[in-house]
């Protein structure tokens, strides 16, 4: 049998179909805002890898830019990963997570072509270590550190969180994380490592890459969310569903699978984002910033 373990469409299909309704979210209106703004500081282009050996386009990329709020102590915070498909994007602290009590720390990585496998999945894996050593000089919880992203991030914040091989490269472990939050994420092998290796968008395969390969019972609670089965990219919410079908099965105890109706890959993310807030609140503890 060869390494890489093919999979069927029909089988994701079919797990799709059994998944129960209570798994599911149908509104985009199911976790309405919590909290009004408050005071926040930014501290911009972070490095989070040492530059020796980067160029110029790498030390750009692998920069974090860091909200947190004003005069508070011991918060949570969300790290996020912009999407792209690996290929573009930039890095950019989401306006819905402002001014929610919590830190927010937007991480770039490199992208293919520049870059192959595993070089972004190795990039998220020193942002999310450099958070976590670095967060508490800046008045954060390290304990209380959620990793979230969209598409191509979510798929980064699930090979992170999952294969523990990636952070203990980076000295920490994946048990310190407190939750993972991925949009619309590739959960078999992501389809630019496919191209990478001449292999069709349209053929999935799972194997090391993929975060349906490392599925573990005690990993961080999980918040799965994709938008209309009918509307995502291609399976895009069968492979959530398949995802979280194997959770059940090795009983974790911890993971929740949202689809939003209506929504596109794209327009997913606006009603995602009161679910995200809701999640770190719930994981971490973190109250509502008011106000005074």
């Amino acid at each position: 049998m060869p390494a890489k373990f093919r999979v069927f469409w029909a089988l994701l299909w079919l797990v799709s179909c059994s998944v129960p309704a209570a798994a599911q979210s149908t509104s985009a209106a199911a976790a309405p805002e919590v909290g009004l703004k408050a005071a926040e500081v930014l501290h911009a282009g972070l490095q989070y890898r040492d530059t020796a050996g980067l160029d110029e386009e790498g030390r750009q990329r692998c920069q974090i830019d860091l909200v947190v709020p004003e005069g508070q102590r011991d918060f949570a915070t969300v790290i996020w990963f912009h999407g792209g498909g690996l290929t573009k994007g930039q890095r950019s602290v989401p306006a819905q997570l402002r001014g929610r009590g919590f830190a927010v720390a937007a991480a770039g990585y490199r992208l293919s072509p520049a870059v192959k496998a595993p070089v972004y999945i190795q990039d998220a894996a020193a942002a999310v270590a450099w958070v976590l050593k670095n967060i508490g000089r800046y008045g954060g919880d390290p304990k209380r550190v959620v990793v979230a992203g969209h598409s191509a991030g979510g798929y980064l914040t699930l090979m992170v969180g999952l294969d523990r091989s990636w952070l203990q490269a980076e000295g920490v472990s994946a048990d310190q994380l407190a939750g993972l939050a991925p949009f619309s994420g590739q959960a078999i092998t992501h389809f630019t490592i496919r191209g990478e290796q001449g292999i069709s968008d349209r053929q999935p395969i799972i194997d090391r890459y993929a975060p349906l390969f490392h599925v573990r019972a005690d990993c961080a609670p999980i918040l799965l969310i994709t938008g209309d089965r009918n509307r995502e990219l291609l399976g895009r919410y069968e492979e959530n569903a398949y995802l979280w079908r194997m959770f059940q099965e090795v009983q974790h105890p911890a993971v929740e699978l949202h689809e939003l109706q209506g929504f596109d890959h794209g327009q997913m993310a606006e009603p995602a984002f009161p679910l995200l807030t809701r999640f770190v609140r719930t994981t971490t503890g973190q109250a509502a910033e008011t106000k005074p």
